[in-house]
């Protein structure tokens, strides 16, 4: 197993994944601010975030604190086991979920659906780091 080839694997995946799922929470919170539907009431959307600089630095190290671990646990499992990756990839994805909903129910101040938003995070930045590999 090449050390290089681990780290660079890890910090390209963290980066990757900050940039992912601070741009959702940006995006989601965005779309969170209350706005008016045809009937004139206010509406939310699903994943009830809200605006609070706090939570971005919180969204920040979640991911920090979920990512490497999860990375290296996969690359060492693939590298000692030489499993289907499917097989490995769906435990620790669950793991990095409810590990960042109970963060986000502990700490967050403005997401309200805590791991509904871990959820669709981290649905949205595995799909969107599977569409990177196809494209590096």
């Amino acid at each position: 197993m090449d050390n290089v080839r681990i780290l660079t694997a890890l910090a390209v995946s963290l980066g990757l994944t900050l940039i992912f799922e601070t741009g959702f929470y940006l995006v989601a919170s965005k779309t969170g601010r209350k706005n008016r539907d045809s009937s004139g009431t206010h509406k939310d959307n699903f994943l009830k975030v809200q605006w609070n600089r706090k939570d971005i630095f919180l969204v920040i190290l979640v991911n920090t604190l979920t990512n490497p671990p999860v990375v290296l646990l996969y690359w060492l499992a693939f590298y000692y086991t030489n499993r289907n990756t499917t097989v490995i990839k769906i435990p620790l994805e669950l793991f990095a979920v409810l590990t960042e909903g109970f963060i986000y129910k502990r700490y967050a101040q403005s997401i309200k659906k805590p791991f509904l938003f871990s959820l669709a995070a981290n649905t949205f930045s595995f799909a969107l780091g599977i569409i990177v590999q196809i494209f590096i």
